[in-house]
């Protein structure tokens, strides 16, 4: 390695960082504009792998949490300090639009989100309320103190959930392998399909411009079971509502990162949505996803979260070669290609963190910067 590793291991951080705040790194990676290295957060990044949030988890649930600013913003700010990365994403969960709808969930140990009448009916999906979204304002509280807390040092993420991964949630219940009842609604009712996405639509947006207005910087959109489509039932049941949602966001003057799981097949097609950001998963290598959406968009990836558990060496090299696949090119996040899951050794998230500051000036391509000088692309 270069004489200019210091005595942690690790390269320091590149002289053309400085001046560059996170949240400035992040958003404009975000927007494919060039940076001085990939800006670099996790998805999941509070969670029960850290003992800091396991002992907020031993006096409230997760909703609890949720519901109040004070410790959803503690958890947030956290998390994002422990780890050194740019960006932080408000603690939330994906399911809280469903209960000022009027479909109430809890989580049940072992088996996740239960929703406990699942909606079968038309005469369901009319009773859907689309005016109580004002109910979420405590994700705004949340967002607003992370963001007075961090200024421009780190990007501010809000969140919502896609329209066909909360559809399904609130057709089948919970958690599906198959999504028959999803599918089967989808195919022989499309009018209450449709209905069903048009209503989450009309609280998303809303919900969205609550997170905004209280200083979300960037909005990711989670399509989690989008993966369990083919190619032609998403563009036919999802890619038009999808889209609807991607560009009224956008309109509220913030990029947005689409993300789904298993959806290597799908990623020309979720280009479509005009995302500024796609989120690959580590099935399918980075700059194979990059090149199938035409370099047209930035993304946001994509080592194996399961890596993290492996030994340094390992993880250095799968680290490495994320970023070698991404070559230097403007627009490149780096992440997980899912969630950190519980159990994962919290000092090799933070030996990440390091390593993409320390590794990304060996695959830097260079860019002109006017006025004399250059400044690597990340």
């Amino acid at each position: 390695m270069s004489s200019l590793i210091g005595n942690d291991g690790i390269l320091p951080e590149p002289i053309g960082a400085v001046g560059m705040s996170g949240g400035t790194r992040f958003v404009r990676a975000c927007l494919k504009r060039p940076v001085d290295r990939p800006p670099v957060w996790f998805l999941r990044q509070a969670g029960r792998y850290m003992a800091e949030y396991r002992e907020v988890r031993k006096h409230h649930t997760l909703v609890e949490i949720c519901k109040r600013p004070e410790i959803a913003a503690e958890v947030t700010i956290t998390a994002a300090e422990k780890l050194g990365v740019d960006a932080a994403i408000i603690f939330a969960d994906l399911l809280l639009p469903l209960e000022p709808m009027g479909l109430d969930f809890e989580f049940v140990a072992g088996e996740g989100p239960m929703v406990h009448h699942p909606l079968r009916t038309v005469e369901q999906i009319d009773r859907l309320r689309t005016d109580r979204a004002g109910e979420l304002e405590y994700v705004a509280k949340a967002i607003e103190k992370v963001a007075g807390h961090f200024g421009d040092q780190m990007g501010m993420i809000g969140f919502c959930g896609a329209p066909f991964t909360l559809a399904s949630y609130m057709i089948e219940g919970g958690s599906s392998r198959n999504y028959i009842f999803t599918k089967q609604m989808m195919y022989s009712e499309p009018a209450a399909w449709q209905k069903l996405l048009d209503k989450l639509v009309t609280v998303l947006v809303a919900y969205c411009k609550q997170q905004v207005d209280a200083g979300a910087d960037v909005i990711q959109i989670f399509d989690s079971w989008v993966g369990s489509l083919s190619v032609e039932d998403y563009r036919d049941y999802c890619l038009p509502v999808t889209t609807r949602l991607v560009r009224a966001v956008q309109e509220l003057g913030v990029p947005v990162i689409y993300f789904g799981v298993d959806t290597a097949s799908l990623l020309p097609a979720m280009r479509e949505t005009g995302a500024d950001v796609v989120g690959l998963d580590w099935r399918t290598p980075l700059d194979e996803g990059w090149k199938s959406l035409g370099y047209s968009c930035a993304v946001q990836g994509n080592l194996d979260p399961i890596t993290l558990f492996a030994p340094e060496p390992i993880l250095e090299t799968r680290v490495k070669q994320v970023l070698a696949q991404a070559a230097g090119r403007a627009g490149h996040i780096f992440n997980l290609g899912h969630g950190i899951v519980p159990g994962t050794p919290v000092e090799n998230v933070q030996a990440v963190v390091k390593m993409v500051k320390a590794f990304s000036p060996l695959y830097a391509q260079k860019l002109p910067v006017v006025g004399g000088g250059e400044i690597p692309r990340g």
